[in-house]
């Protein structure tokens, strides 16, 4: 059997306000391809698969083209729900799609629930973990409200499956930050009392775990991997290389991992440097058509310095005027980039700069119900 993992599609997002729609589209068609040509049996995508809970309808249509031309060519999907989507929305008609080799996981009822493939000989035993958000898992599940505690008690029956299912392989599909692994800055933070990440030996149990959350296609542990998103959604993940790891599976459960790099991608650039040395000419012919981060260095604020660097670089995503001496920590937090600093340390460094003084602790208190609550409703959205 041959396994094709994939995750964090993100269908619908967005670089800077610039639509990623057609690139996507691009790339599914490129891995529609390597299905075809490497005569991949299952497609796992390990959650995420769309960017946001109520998706856009070309993202809605896109996937379901998709999943059309895969279930014609007899491949068995199976998916999990991931922070960013909606389990509900993502989940609907689950039951229907069985018949089409769909299969999606979205719900805590489904945990411990095998999807038993055969194909070549082999039978595999899927098990899926959808993104679950500890505090409301943890009261049906009568466990501690964090992320370790949730996934241990979803491990514990996936485990308990395991001698009702004969298989030549158990994986496991699980959405989540396991401890080692890299993260960049395109990740939603799923902190949760201070914690967000689980130790990679929960999954020990399993022939191969199949990640999905962290952007970089990566090996945390012998048989625990992720394959990180389709694309680059940050600077951050400038220099990554996007793929996909392709399971061998024998009749004696042994598998071989080998890797795929996507063709199809958006190729992200920061310059630094005054703007003389930004507007070089072998620079543009380089990075004329890649989406491109500036940041300038020169003593002085050059005039016009926008408008030229545009015309320079027409897909300019972000312009930083940084003289040189000065260094990012310098800034307010509320002034940085990147999505992976503590949204109350955020806050805390706003008011610290409007007000001129610290968050009392009862203020403090009174945001974090907020956040809480914020992240409730996008969670049950």
């Amino acid at each position: 059997m041959r396994i094709l993992h994939t995750s964090d599609w993100h269908l619908g997002r967005k670089f800077h306000g610039t639509s990623l729609h057609e690139t996507m589209s691009r790339l599914l068609d490129e891995m529609i391809n390597l299905i075809d040509e490497e005569k991949i049996d299952v497609l796992l995508i390990s959650g995420d698969v769309y960017d946001q809970a109520m998706p856009r309808n070309e993202s809605v249509l896109l996937l379901s083209q998709t999943l059309t031309r895969l279930a014609k060519r007899g491949v068995e999907i199976v998916i999990i729900s991931g922070n960013h989507d909606s389990a509900t929305r993502l989940g609907f008609g689950s039951q229907l799609m069985k018949g089409a080799g769909v299969h999606l996981v979205t719900s805590q009822t489904e945990v411990g629930q095998p999807i038993l493939i055969e194909k070549q000989g082999v039978s595999v035993a899927f098990y899926g973990i959808p993104y679950l958000e500890p505090r409301p898992i943890a009261e049906r599940w009568e466990v501690e409200p964090s992320h370790q505690a949730v996934l241990t008690e979803a491990m514990r029956r996936i485990q308990a499956d395991f001698s009702q299912t004969p298989a030549n392989a158990r994986i496991v599909l699980a959405h989540c930050f396991a401890q080692g692994a890299r993260p960049s800055d395109s990740e939603r933070n799923i902190q949760v009392g201070g914690a967000f990440s689980v130790p990679a030996s929960l999954f020990e149990a399993a022939d191969y775990t199949a990640l999905g959350h962290l952007h970089g296609m990566q090996q945390v542990a012998p048989s625990v991997r992720y394959s990180g998103s389709l694309l680059a959604y940050s600077y951050s993940e400038e220099k990554h290389r996007k793929g996909a790891w392709i399971l061998d599976l024998d009749t004696q459960g042994k598998i071989q991992v080998s890797d795929y790099r996507w063709k199809t991608r958006l190729e992200l650039k920061s310059l630094t440097g005054t703007l003389a040395e930004v507007l070089d000419p072998q620079l543009q012919e380089a990075y004329g058509q890649a989406f491109v981060r500036v940041t300038l260095t020169d003593p002085e604020r050059p005039a016009k310095a926008h408008d030229k660097l545009k015309a320079a670089y027409p897909y300019l995503m972000e312009f930083h005027y940084q003289p040189s001496g000065r260094t990012e920590s310098q800034r307010p937090a509320y002034q940085r980039r990147g999505q992976e600093e503590d949204q109350m340390e955020v806050i805390a460094s706003f008011y610290q700069h409007v007000r001129d003084r610290a968050l009392k602790e009862e203020e403090k208190n009174y945001l974090l119900k907020v956040l809480e609550q914020v992240r409730q409703k996008r969670a049950e959205a």
